[in-house]
């Protein structure tokens, strides 16, 4: 015969068996590796990866130092069969250090549908010099991508809002600072492909035992700093383009211009200090 003691116990276990079936039929599933930032590296040519690290540590670096939650491998994207998983990571790297063969036609109508809604595409020249036959291949491209009229590279203006999305820097050093600037492509006022001729994964690259792998020229380690900082403003810039561009650094301007918080009441009251 159940005591009373028993039977509670026994109501007391199946109603706790009842409320965490509940709980786990509502539970709220934890982001997964589809919801994290990925990098995608655009595969063309047979030199596409010159520095194969670089991507990896680039994505431990924008997790850590900002708010974006990043898968930390990226994935490599070819625009053959319709760019299947292109739609996965919106932020597309293209490397090379020499020429490298023009996509086909219905490949450049995958990669020009990709940029038009949404995408970003950053080109990053591992050359060593400016004007060789990567850059060749490049300019190929833009201009097979957005044949004249259309306006293909420009300059990247210093103002720019892509030199302030989280740091302010100005201008896009790599591992070199062979170039000044930056070209892009631009369309309706967004940056949709940014050109960087200074080798960035060259300043990014580490290996495993946690040493960098190339030398930064002229500025040593300061300039891989900023190698990385700008990496970190394309990123930002490819997600929030330029979102309340003149307020990114309101509080540090009014820092700097001594702004006091009460300084519209004291001109009011005719008098300031």
């Amino acid at each position: 015969m159940l005591r009373r003691r028993d039977v509670l116990r026994l109501g007391l276990a199946a109603a706790g068996a009842g409320a965490a079936a509940a709980l786990a039929s509502r539970r709220a599933l934890a982001i997964g590796e589809t919801e994290l930032f990925r990098i995608g590296q655009l595969q063309l040519g047979q030199s596409w990866n010159p520095r194969p690290t670089a991507l990896r540590r680039m994505a431990w670096e924008v997790d850590k130092r900002t708010s974006i939650s990043v898968a930390s491998e990226p994935r490599t994207i070819s625009l053959r069969a319709g760019g299947a998983r292109l739609h996965e990571t919106p932020f597309l790297y293209l490397a090379g250090d020499r020429e490298f063969a023009m996509p086909s036609e219905s490949e450049v109508e995958v990669l020009r549908r990709f940029l038009t809604f949404g995408g970003f595409l950053l080109i990053d020249s591992a050359e060593g010099a400016t004007g060789g036959a990567f850059d060749g291949s490049v300019r190929q491209l833009i201009e097979t991508l957005y044949p004249p009229p259309a306006s293909g590279l420009e300059i990247v203006p210093r103002d720019h809002v892509v030199y302030r999305s989280f740091y302010r820097l100005e201008q896009p050093v790599g591992r070199l600072a062979i170039s000044p600037t930056m070209d892009a492509v631009m369309r309706d006022g967004r940056m949709i492909v940014a050109y960087v001729q200074n080798d960035l994964g060259g300043a990014w690259a580490r290996d495993s035992f946690g040493h960098y792998e190339l030398p930064c020229q002229p500025g040593g380690e300061h300039q891989r700093e900023m190698a990385f900082r700008m990496g970190v403003n394309l990123v930002m810039y490819s997600l929030c383009l330029d979102y309340k561009s003149d307020q990114v650094h309101v509080e540090y301007l009014m820092r700097k211009r001594k702004f006091r918080p009460d300084d519209g009441a004291e001109e009011a009251g005719g008098a300031r200090r």
